[in-house]
């Protein structure tokens, strides 16, 4: 097994675990709420966490059949996991500070203090490259190497 399989196995694991905790965490705020409804960042970190672990199952099996050198794939795997990382961390963080229902929101929050717009808009743009980039370098050796 390459690296980036191991990568993405292991981020698989760890992401379904989170969506497992963050499901428990959800429940017990719906229970507790009046209209039964958790919080959106938690419910976010939920539905993320799950949707992203198959996510990483995916990016296994492309990193698995790609026709990239395995550094290339290690390279794009880490890139697409860490910034699926990075995202449910950001719900997750949300969740727990309950300091917005929408993180684009202006005034940028976190917690008591405030984010500048740039902050936010250069992190999506990494965001953006890193996910879309590494899923694409995947997804595409997969595809040179069935075709």
């Amino acid at each position: 097994m390459s690296l980036a399989e191991k990568l993405c196995l292991t981020a698989a694991f760890v992401f379904f675990m989170t969506g497992l905790l963050t499901g428990i965490w959800k429940y017990r705020c719906m229970a507790r709420s009046e209209n039964a409804v958790a919080p959106r960042y938690v419910d976010i970190a939920h539905r993320s966490s799950l949707m992203y672990s198959f996510a990483a199952l995916l990016l296994g099996w492309f990193a698995g059949y790609s026709a990239y050198p395995d550094w290339l794939n290690s390279v794009a795997a880490a890139s697409a996991l860490g910034f699926f990382a990075l995202a449910i961390g950001t719900y997750i963080v949300h969740g727990v500070l309950r300091d917005t229902g929408n993180q684009f929101r202006k005034p940028h929050r976190l917690g008591r203090s405030t984010l500048p717009a740039w902050v936010i808009h250069a992190f999506m743009i990494v965001l953006i490259v890193a996910e879309v980039g590494g899923s694409l370098v995947l997804g595409s050796g997969a595809l040179i190497a069935i075709w």
